[in-house]
């Protein structure tokens, strides 16, 4: 594992706006670029309402691994979100022979 301090700093950033996010209002009206990139991400990614904070709460412990397996940026949620979806696709391709075998 690569230390990065500025991933580490943006990273702290991230948790603090997730938290944010999490509570239901951002009571602040300064954002760093990134911030308003992973915002925007965020709107476009049209998440069920009666999902989204679970899926939060995922996404950002997902950013923490990201980042200490080294990553060089944060990861958007419609890349981790395409992620998930590859991987639950992967493993219903892998089960599908065996429930064919029955």
């Amino acid at each position: 594992m690569s230390y990065n301090p500025e991933v580490e700093y943006m990273l702290a950033q991230f948790n603090r706006l997730m938290a944010e996010l999490l509570k239901g209002s951002v009571a602040r009206n300064t954002f760093r670029p990134w911030e308003v990139e992973l915002l925007l991400d965020i709107e476009t990614c049209e998440l069920d309402r009666r999902n989204k904070r679970e899926i939060l709460k995922r996404y950002q412990k997902a950013q923490k691994r990201h980042v200490e397996r080294g990553a060089e940026s944060l990861l958007k949620l419609s890349e981790y979100l395409e992620r998930n979806r590859l991987k639950r696709q992967a493993g219903a391709m892998e089960a599908e022979p065996l429930l064919n075998a029955r």
